[in-house]
């Protein structure tokens, strides 16, 4: 995995359910350890882009309901809530290692719009230029389509394309792509390096792998596809140790690996 070891800059995205607990509420063992890791790569030199889900799952545990709302309204109500908690987090946390966090709320409209693209770019590149680490989520408490039907995964490898990312990587609940799905095929395999994304493989893919979360496999594939085409390689990971993010930088084998074109 050496496409990895000069990376200048990184694109990361981190799921709900690598986020919180099966609860909602947030895991603050893994945060203080991702937040750790991420500060630690950026002492090195390496320009970080965080991507977090877990606003409408963390405003969940916030508000005490017992399961992630399924109307719209309750959706966006726990996306506004879960937000200020996922940034009050954070900002405390990289603020203890020296750094400073910028919130960036984006719409599937403002990325494809060339003006507001254009936007985009600048602000990004200049909280690179400043040091300032920036912490983008889909802006869930307006935007409609993203909740029914959007996800973080392609919302990273976009960001990832917009400020032409060295590499991106996808921590999720899961080690990587497998022949199967592992929670119900013992004999499934990881597949280690893939290096073209076709109708087979995307048909290895299945839904939601957690309730808490809006993506899966699948939206991880899609995602790799568009990073890919880009020339910039991905990885799906487990995050439940985000220490492995060292393994990945060193080069070391780590997850599943998309090799860009």
């Amino acid at each position: 995995m050496s496409a990895f070891e000069h990376c200048k800059r990184l694109v990361v995205k981190v799921g709900t359910s690598t986020l919180t607990h099966a609860s909602g509420h947030i895991n603050l063992r893994r945060i203080d350890e991702l937040v750790k890791v991420l500060s630690d790569l950026k002492n090195a030199g390496i320009e970080i882009l965080l991507v977090s889900s877990g606003a409408v799952g963390v405003g969940v545990g916030e508000l005490g309901l017992r399961e992630r709302p399924t109307d719209l309204g309750g959706k966006q109500a726990a996306a506004a809530v879960g937000q200020c908690a996922l940034m009050y987090m954070y900002d405390k946390e990289f603020a203890e290692y020296g750094h400073v966090t910028a919130q960036v709320l984006l719409t599937r409209d403002g990325v494809e719009d060339t003006v507001r693209r254009r936007n985009i770019i600048n602000t990004l590149e200049t909280l690179l230029q400043y040091k300032a680490l920036p912490i983008i989520n889909e802006n869930d408490t307006v935007s409609t389509e993203e909740i029914e039907f959007g996800d973080n995964d392609t919302l990273s490898a976009l960001v990832a394309v917009l400020v032409e990312a060295d590499g991106l990587i996808l921590l999720t609940d899961i080690d990587g792509l497998y022949t199967a799905d592992p929670r119900q095929d013992p004999e499934a395999k990881l597949i280690e390096r893939v290096t073209a994304i076709d109708d087979e493989l995307l048909a290895l893919a299945g839904g939601a792998g957690s309730t808490r979360g809006t993506g899966g496999m699948l939206t991880k594939l899609h995602a790799a596809q568009i990073a890919m085409e880009a020339g910039i390689p991905t990885i799906v990971m487990n995050g439940s140790s985000p220490s492995r993010l060292y393994d990945v930088i060193e080069g070391k084998p780590c997850g599943t690996i998309f090799e860009s074109k």
